[in-house]
């Protein structure tokens, strides 16, 4: 099974958008909300080297925010990505 891991945030729309396009495909998401611990955003910006939400984690491989979720969508990477037949 893929997994996926979102940091997000409570108020972040990009990461809301990012669940709803994972959870169509049938993705079932961990998401960890750095806006209630701290220390989880510490441990998102060891991780990806990146400040901002969402950062997205498909399988340990880094993916990025929701334009690079939505750009592999859109090239059709991302099912590959997630291990879903076309």
């Amino acid at each position: 099974m893929t997994k996926v891991l979102i940091y997000g945030t409570r108020t972040c729309v990009f990461c809301r958008m990012a669940e709803k396009l994972l959870e169509k495909k049938g993705i079932r998401l961990e998401k960890i909300m750095v806006d209630e611990n701290p220390a989880r955003r510490e441990e998102m910006i060891r991780l990806t080297g990146h400040i901002s939400v969402p950062q997205i984690i498909i399988d340990n491989k880094q993916v990025g925010g929701f334009r690079e979720l939505a750009a592999l969508e859109h090239s059709g990477e991302l099912n590959a990505l997630l291990h879903i037949e076309k």
